[in-house]
């Protein structure tokens, strides 16, 4: 009878290890995946950034020259073309960081699984 206690208690520390081990692994994952996302971010708000301050008056008064436009105008548009770009590479990261999961998928299942099982060992 001991021997099995001793058992049941023996696999029960090794399914913990094990089950500790993979979340440290997935949560490293998400982790990794979090920093993609922000990375995009970051990128995609130093892209419109510059952007804006180094195209934006060349081509409003490109515009405004070759147009025959207001220069009013030529701001208007160039904004505009601006804002769709850097509305583009925000939608970017944010749909990278929506793949990010919070709660280990795999993590979560072996431990209701196991919780199962060591509730039939008893």
């Amino acid at each position: 009878m001991a021997s099995l206690v001793t058992g049941i208690i023996d696999d029960a520390q090794k399914l913990i290890r094990q089950e500790i081990e993979l979340a440290r692994r997935e949560i490293s994952q998400e982790w990794d995946k979090a920093k993609t996302a922000a990375v995009s971010f970051a990128v995609g708000f130093l892209v419109a950034l510059l952007s804006g301050v180094m195209l934006c008056l060349m081509f409003v008064y490109l515009l405004h020259e070759l147009g025959d436009l207001r220069l009013w105008l030529s701001y208007l548009i160039v904004g505009g073309v601006l804002g769709v770009i850097g509305g583009g590479l925000f939608l970017l990261g944010k749909s990278r960081a929506d793949e990010i999961n919070v709660i280990p998928p795999q993590t979560a299942e072996t431990l209701k699984e196991n919780a199962q099982w060591i509730q039939n060992q008893t």
